[in-house]
Order: C-alpha cells, then sequence, then structure tokens
C-alpha cells in the first residue's frame, strides 16, 4: 500500500528544490573571502617591528627628558638658600610693645584687661633697634652688642663688683641654644680682659642648688639661660641678683627645628612672663626704667 507522502524511489528532485535547499549555505568562495577579511583585521591591528621600535624609543626619550627636569629642580632648589622669615624683633617699640602683650594675653588668659594692664611691659623698656639691618642670628650678636647697644657693651667689658651680679640676663629657648650664646658672649670684643664669666643656666645635667652655689662665688658679667632655671633662680633664692641688671635680651629671632620662637612655645612663653619678666625685682626694673629690655 502507498501513502500519499512516501517519495518513489526513482524520485530526484527538480531545481528550484535543491537551489532552495543550498541558500542557507555559502559557497567555497564567500568562506574563503571571510576567512581572509578576518586575516586582514588582525594583521592591522599588530604594528610592524618597525614602528614598534619607533615607538619605544620616543617613550625612551620622553622619560629621559622628564628626569634631566627633575635633576635640574632639584639641583636649583638645593643651590637656592631658603628665605628666612623677617623677625618680630627688628620692629619699632610700639609694635614690639604690642606683640609683647599679646603673648601675654595668652599667658595670662585668666585675667581681665586691667589685670594684664599691671604686668604689661611698658613700652618706654623696650630698646629701639630699628638701626640694625642686618640679620639677627648669632654671628652677628658680637656685633649687634657694639653698635646698637653700645652702654652694655661697655659694662660687659668691666669687672663686676658683686657676686652673681650680671648686667645682662639672656633668656634663649633650651638648653643647646643657651650653650650656644654662652660662646659668643664670652668674645674678648665683649669682655675684654676685665669682664666677668658668663653663666651658663640651665636645668639639663645642672640642679638648682649648683647653680646657687656657683653664682654666690662668682663674678658674672652675663647670665645666659633657660626662662625656667632663671625664673627660679629670680623667684626661688637670692643667688641671681639684679642690682647691677640693666638688660635683659628675649632670644626671639631663633626658630627650633619646628619653626617655633621663644614665645611660640606655651611653655617657654609662660615661664618668661610669670617668672623672669614677672618677677617683681624684675618687673620693677622694667617699670622704673634702670633695666631695658632687648628683643634679637
Amino acid at each position: 500500500m502507498q501513502h500519499g507522502d512516501d517519495l518513489e524511489d526513482d524520485f530526484v528532485p527538480d531545481d528550484l528544490v535543491a537551489l532552495s535547499d543550498e541558500e542557507d549555505l555559502p559557497n567555497a568562495e564567500d568562506i574563503g573571502g571571510l576567512l581572509s577579511a578576518d586575516e586582514d583585521d588582525a594583521g592591522a591591528a599588530q604594528p610592524s617591528p618597525a614602528q614598534s621600535a619607533a615607538a619605544l624609543e620616543k617613550k625612551r626619550k620622553r622619560r629621559a627628558k622628564e628626569k634631566e627636569r627633575k635633576a635640574k629642580k632639584r639641583k636649583l632648589a638645593e643651590t637656592v638658600e631658603p628665605v628666612e622669615p623677617p623677625s618680630i624683633a627688628a620692629q619699632p617699640p610700639v609694635m614690639l610693645a604690642d606683640y609683647l602683650s599679646s603673648m601675654q594675653a595668652k599667658t595670662f588668659n585668666e585675667m581681665s584687661g586691667i589685670e594684664l594692664a599691671d604686668v604689661q611691659v611698658p613700652e618706654s623698656a623696650i630698646v629701639d633697634t630699628t638701626a640694625w639691618t642686618e640679620s639677627r642670628s648669632l654671628d652677628q650678636l658680637v656685633d649687634f652688642i657694639v653698635k646698637v647697644l653700645p652702654k652694655l657693651h661697655t659694662r660687659l667689658s668691666q669687672r663686676p663688683k658683686s657676686n652673681g651680679a650680671p648686667t645682662l640676663i639672656y633668656v634663649a629657648g633650651a638648653a643647646l641654644r643657651v650653650a650656644d650664646v654662652t660662646r659668643v658672649l664670652r668674645d674678648k670684643r665683649l669682655r675684654g680682659e676685665k669682664g666677668g664669666d658668663v653663666a651658663k643656666l640651665f636645668a639639663k645635667h645642672f640642679k638648682l642648688e649648683e647653680h646657687v652655689a656657683y653664682l654666690k662665688r662668682t663674678k658674672i658679667a652675663a647670665a645666659v639661660g633657660t626662662p625656667g632655671r632663671l625664673g627660679k633662680l629670680l623667684c626661688d633664692t637670692d643667688a641671681l641678683a639684679t642690682t647691677a641688671l640693666t638688660h635683659i635680651i628675649l632670644d626671639v629671632s631663633f626658630r627650633d627645628a619646628k619653626k617655633r620662637t621663644l614665645l611660640d612655645i606655651p611653655e617657654t612663653r609662660s615661664e618668661v612672663f610669670r617668672t623672669v619678666l614677672g618677677a617683681p625685682k624684675v618687673l620693677n626694673g622694667l617699670r622704673q626704667g634702670t633695666i631695658q629690655l632687648v628683643l634679637f
């Protein structure tokens, strides 16, 4: 029995049917074209050896120029000396009085304006050093005293009359700075042949009793010290006398490793105003005009 859908054994598809079956398949030439197109794209993405070498050479030169530029910039920075900010000490007395008042207000923040006025350093006690236009560094200190403070220079070269009674107190912020200032003040251009000793006063390595004993047996022309040790000697002992004292120098131009001055550091600022300038015998001398204050 034959079914309608069965093909006869000798059935051969006509041309139309054969073509319709072949439409979905690309011929060999088309496949070759597609493959060749892909290969061309891959070849275009990769530069030739000559192009790669040129790009690397260009990159190398760019890096070399950048390295040379940085080297020149570093060398320039090393040869240019850092510019130090102008010292507050170079200001005239009226401005220095305001500066000291503002520093005192930080120290005595519990005081009223009226109470502050009682402990302020009078403007008349501040020496005008504006004539000095050179650097306020230690290598200039001797010349500074000779030219700007002639009265002090004369007294430093004279033989002291009493033990422990300097004509100069120099206030510095740290022990190492005290040692450096002491060496400068021992210069023969200041002390001559008759000038007294220069006391080096700081707490590091020295007990208070040792300094008391030294001062009571020694005639000194100047006392260089930290505000903490000077304050104790002035307020708690009678070893450091003010009977011959004519000048107090505050070392305000020097900056420590953190770029802070003597009065920038809260601890030393407090000791300067409470126990050195605030010592009754010192404050009275400033008010009466027998002691002059110098900012260096």
